[in-house]
C-alpha cells in the first residue's frame, strides 16, 4: 500500500501542523486542483456544467457557511434561503447600478452585505440558543422573502417581480447572462470556492475556530476561561452570512440567470443546504463538500437510472430522492452523526495501518 506515513518526516512545528500532513494526501490534493482548474474547462460541456459542476460548486460554498455556524460554532440557523436571497438581490441592484464595475467585486460586496444582515438576525443567539434559535433564524428566513416580494426597489420594479441576470464579464470573458459558455461559468465559481475553502480551513484551525469550538461544546465554561461569547457567536455569523451570500449571488447571477424570491430561496432550500452539511458531517470542511456532491449527484444519478433507464415516471423519481434523503440523515444521525466526512476519516485509518487490524 502507498498510504503510509513511514519515511514522512517533519522537522518543524510547521510542517507537522499543515493542513494535509501526509504527503501522499499533499499530492492528491495539487492533482485535483491540478485537474480542476487544467482539464475540465477543456473538456466540460452545457450538461455537466449546469446540471453537476456549478451547482455543486454553489452548493458547497452555502454548505461551508453554514457548517461554520451550526458544525464549527454550534448555532442552529435555518435561515440560509434568506440569506442566500439577500447576496441575489444585492448583486442584482450592483450589477444595475455600477454596470462597468467588475463582476467580482460586486460577488464579494454582496457577500459583505449578507455579512451585516447575518449579524443583524445573529443577534439573539446571545440570549436564546437551541431551538429557540432556529425558530428565530426561521423568522428571518420568512422575513426575508417576503421583504424581497413586497418592495419594488429590490426588483427594480418590474412587473414580473423577477430579477434577471444582465451579461457582464471580469477581464474580457462573460461570466453572466444567456450567452456565458459552460467553462467562464464553471472557473468563475472555482474561483470563489477555492478562496472560501481556503479562508474557512485557516479561521477553523486558528484562535477564531478554537473560540467557535469552545463555544460549541460548552458555552458557559468557554466564558469562563476567556473566551467572548459576543465576538465568537457574531464572528461566526458574520464569516456565514459572508460565504452564503457568495453563493446566493453567483446561484443567482450565474446559474439561474432570472430568478423570484419564493421559489428560488424558499425554506426548501434552507433545508437543502441543512441536509448537505448533516449527511456530509457537522464540523468538517472536507464533509461540506461531500454533502454538497452528494445531493447534488443523487438526482441526477436517480433520474437518469430509475427515467432513462428503468422507465419510472418521473414524480416517482423525484419521490424516491425525498426518501432515501429522509432515511440518510435518520441514519446518520443515529449511526455516525459526522456524516460522510467521519466514514472517509475512518476508511483512511485503516489504509494506514492494513493489514493489521485496527
Amino acid at each position: 500500500m502507498i498510504y503510509r506515513e513511514a519515511g514522512d518526516f517533519k522537522t518543524t512545528y510547521k510542517d507537522d501542523s499543515q493542513t494535509f500532513p501526509i504527503k501522499f494526501d499533499r499530492w492528491g490534493y495539487y492533482v485535483i486542483l491540478a485537474i480542476a482548474f487544467l482539464v475540465i474547462p477543456f473538456v466540460i460541456n452545457d450538461y455537466w456544467a449546469n446540471a453537476v459542476f456549478v451547482p455543486f460548486l454553489i452548493y458547497a460554498i452555502a454548505a461551508l457557511g453554514l457548517n461554520i455556524l451550526i458544525g464549527y460554532c454550534g448555532q442552529l440557523s435555518l435561515g440560509t434561503g434568506g440569506f442566500m436571497a439577500v447576496g441575489a438581490y444585492s448583486v442584482y441592484k450592483l450589477m444595475t447600478a455600477f454596470p462597468d464595475v467588475s463582476m467580482l467585486v460586486h460577488v464579494v460586496i454582496a457577500g459583505l452585505i449578507t455579512t451585516c444582515v447575518g449579524v443583524l438576525f445573529g443577534l439573539p443567539s446571545l440570549r436564546i440558543k437551541g431551538f429557540y434559535l432556529a425558530v428565530a433564524t426561521l423568522a428571518a428566513q420568512f422575513f426575508l422573502v417576503w421583504l424581497f416580494n413586497k418592495v419594488p426597489w429590490f426588483y427594480n420594479y418590474s412587473a414580473s417581480g423577477m430579477i434577471n441576470s444582465p451579461e457582464r464579464t471580469v477581464f474580457g470573458m462573460i461570466v453572466t447572462g444567456p450567452n456565458t459558455s459552460a467553462s467562464a461559468k464553471y472557473l468563475f465559481c472555482l474561483i470563489f470556492l477555492v478562496a472560501v475553502a481556503w479562508i474557512a480551513r485557516n479561521l477553523t484551525r486558528g484562535s477564531i475556530g478554537r473560540k467557535w469550538m469552545a463555544i460549541r461544546d460548552m458555552d458557559i465554561a468557554a466564558e469562563i476561561i476567556g473566551v467572548n461569547p459576543l465576538n465568537a457567536k457574531l464572528s461566526a455569523f458574520a464569516v456565514s452570512s459572508f460565504f452564503i451570500g457568495i453563493s446566493g449571488a453567483l446561484f443567482f447571477s450565474v446559474y439561474l440567470g432570472a430568478a423570484e424570491v419564493g421559489e428560488a430561496f424558499g425554506i426548501q432550500k434552507s433545508f437543502l443546504i441543512l441536509f448537505m452539511v448533516i449527511i456530509g458531517g457537522l464540523g468538517s470542511i472536507f464533509g461540506s463538500f461531500a454533502g454538497a456532491a452528494f445531493m447534488v449527484l443523487m438526482p441526477v444519478f436517480l433520474k437518469n437510472v430509475l427515467v432513462g433507464w428503468m422507465g419510472w415516471p418521473t414524480d416517482l423519481a423525484a419521490h424516491m430522492e425525498f426518501i432515501i434523503v429522509g432515511g440518510l440523515i435518520i441514519a446518520f444521525l443515529i449511526i455516525e452523526p459526522h456524516g460522510l466526512a467521519q466514514l472517509w476519516r475512518l476508511t483512511k485509518e485503516k489504509l494506514r495501518l492494513w493489514p493489521f487490524p485496527h
